[in-house]
């Protein structure tokens, strides 16, 4: 047993499928033959594993409204009964027997940082400087991962309803007995908050490469966590300064007639932090009819990040994500961006009335997905027509990435954005409501079975 199976093991003791003073004894012991963790490399090498820390979620994307099945019989097929009821929001996704793949990759995830966050410190052979670094990275990867879970298996943030209002379990060490009950929804954004503001003074204002933390991606999981909190003046100010550090557009222009030169993902200028989902098969299905209305023919994104039906098998009637096979089976990044942070900043001013600001920002970020023949500057004549721009942008920048299910989540808080969503499947008609909550995820009962103070999610 490798060092990184002996992880996953220690978390799953930690989420109580084994118990008992036996196992505890088992975990203390130092391995015959096997490297425990010592020196301060033996840290900065987990931060190196991709396998753990570029782990992201995959089923926001089968709920969000980017596709739709289209009643396609051969396609509803290819769903199996967990991805069906994602898809049609229903009540229960897994049965007792069944295990949640995003849960259990994210929880995982977390514990590795605790792992790192309680033993780096005392660690041998490392400078102090490195030490803190790695101590930083940790905690930052933590606060990014639990917001993640808390998008998806809390109730949407609001802060009349947040200190009522259920979290994920915070798992805060790698103690193997660890209460799993549920703290409040504020304590855990409070957290994350935390976190992310303990570790800044320690990182370095660039990583060695995007797959590591630095001052921007902290900054940008700041800019998101407000974001969803929807306190936008404050997360247009962290997307600010992630881009006072990182702010580089791709000219997708120059890729139209050869993608030799396509930056790979740990090599792409506009990725903060690399985080990434392996595309399972429902990502080869319809974009919906309404994602689809917001690009123009001109549109490059449109051009490159997706092709006709027929270029995908089961091939079907209109167009799908091409942004896997564009990438030469490179995975899609989810993680924080470039062109995200200057959409935040952008809403943040489109909210607060500063409508050219906004529209400055909007198209430095479009005349980089439009050939010069075709571009044309966009404008709004007040803050309302700045916001519908914006969010306008973020359908066609950032689709694909599993965020519009995020942003479906809060926007459907606002009247004026509020919409209904429908999907037929097999014949029958599923709504999502604004408000519902299907918006949240069930958490697995299994795992309520085995530790029976993680209170189930309302259906």
């Amino acid at each position: 047993m490798n060092a990184m199976t002996k992880h996953i093991l220690y978390l799953t003791l930690a989420l109580g499928v084994l118990s008992g003073s036996s196992c505890r004894k088992y975990v203390e012991v130092e391995q015959p033959n096997q490297r425990t963790l010592k020196y301060t490399s033996d840290y900065q090498a987990l931060l190196n594993n991709v396998s753990y820390f570029e782990r992201s979620y995959t089923m926001p994307l089968l709920s969000e409204d980017d596709i739709d099945v289209n009643g396609n019989a051969t396609l509803e097929t290819r769903l199996t009964n967990e991805l069906a009821n994602i898809y049609t929001w229903a009540a229960d996704y897994y049965t007792a027997a069944q295990t949640d793949a995003t849960w259990d990759q994210l929880y995982n995830l977390i514990y590795e940082c605790n792992v790192i966050i309680a033993g780096v410190m005392t660690s041998e052979s490392g400078t102090t400087q490195q030490k803190q670094q790695a101590y930083a990275e940790a905690k930052v990867q933590r606060a990014y991962t639990y917001l993640l879970l808390n998008n998806i298996y809390a109730p949407v943030y609001t802060a009349s309803g947040a200190s009522a209002a259920l979290g994920v379990p915070l798992v805060l060490s790698p103690d193997l007995f660890t209460d799993l009950t549920r703290p409040s929804l504020q304590t855990a954004f409070d957290q994350i908050v935390s976190d992310v503001t303990e570790a800044l003074p320690y990182l370095p204002a660039v990583p060695a490469n995007n797959l590591h933390v630095a001052k921007a991606a902290a900054y940008a999981t700041l800019a998101r966590t407000y974001l969803y909190m929807q306190q936008y003046t404050k997360a247009a100010d962290y997307a600010a300064q992630a881009l006072a550090i990182q702010d580089s557009v791709l000219d997708i222009t120059g890729f139209t007639t050869s993608l030799a030169n396509y930056p790979r993902r740990l090599l792409n200028p506009e990725i903060i932090l690399s985080k990434s989902t392996y595309p399972p098969g429902f990502l080869y299905m319809p974009l919906s009819s309404e994602l689809l209305n917001y690009f123009s023919a001109a549109d490059m994104r449109y051009n490159l990040y997706t092709r006709d039906g027929s270029s995908f098998y089961p091939s079907f009637t209109g167009r799908g994500s091409y942004k896997y096979n564009l990438f030469n089976g490179d995975y899609i990044s989810t993680g924080p961006t470039v062109p995200e942070m200057m959409l935040i900043q952008a809403e943040g001013l489109a909210r607060n009335n500063q409508q050219d600001a906004a529209m400055a920002l909007v198209n430095k970020l479009r005349v980089k997905r439009f050939k010069a023949a075709d571009y044309t500057p966009l404008t709004a004549a007040n803050g309302d027509d700045a916001l519908k721009i914006v969010l306008d942008e973020r359908r066609r920048e950032l689709f694909d990435m599993g965020l519009r299910w995020f942003d479906q989540r809060r926007l459907n808080l606002e009247s004026t954005l509020a919409q209904t969503e429908t999907r037929v499947f097999k014949g029958a008609t599923y709504t999502l409501a604004p408000g519902s909550n299907r918006y949240v995820y069930p958490i697995a009962p299994g795992y309520i079975q085995l530790n029976p103070e993680i209170k189930q999610n309302d259906r």
